[in-house]
């Protein structure tokens, strides 16, 4: 069986973060990186032009154990309808589907599953990226 076309890469990381406001400046003062998007207080997406982080505030009974925060890891697509035959494909394949496809209120579109590791992955078009990247 054929893979779909549009795989652009990994460019797209979301961490859970009990202390936003320190994260915060690390990525933006320290890193370099700018806001790209705000939803609420307490979801925060930034960007270096070519990638996107997701910082979510977590209370500390959501974040495991350990110095690893990691919620998901996002794969970027080329067009929304990559996101669809790649849903298709991993169902075909009968890879554990968390989330099926949805548009998102900034206009990105995405699914969730996971890995054999249980690691949670997200399909993902995201038109700052996603259109840079083509």
């Amino acid at each position: 069986m054929k893979r779909p076309d549009g795989l652009l890469g990994m460019r797209h990381v979301a961490l859970f973060v009990q202390d936003l406001d320190a994260c915060l400046h690390f990525y933006i003062e320290v890193l370099g990186m700018r806001l790209e998007w705000q939803p609420d207080p307490d979801n925060y997406y930034l960007t270096s032009g070519s990638d996107n982080l997701a910082l979510h505030r977590a209370a500390a009974s959501d974040v495991p154990a350990g110095p690893q925060r990691l919620d998901h890891i996002g794969f970027i697509l080329k067009t929304p309808t990559d996101v669809d035959a790649w849903h298709t494909h991993f169902v075909q394949h009968k890879v554990k589907i968390l989330q099926a496809p949805k548009t998102h209120r900034d206009g990105a579109r995405s699914f969730y599953c996971t890995d054999p590791a249980g690691n949670t992955l997200q399909m993902i078009y995201h038109a700052p990226i996603s259109d840079k990247a083509s």
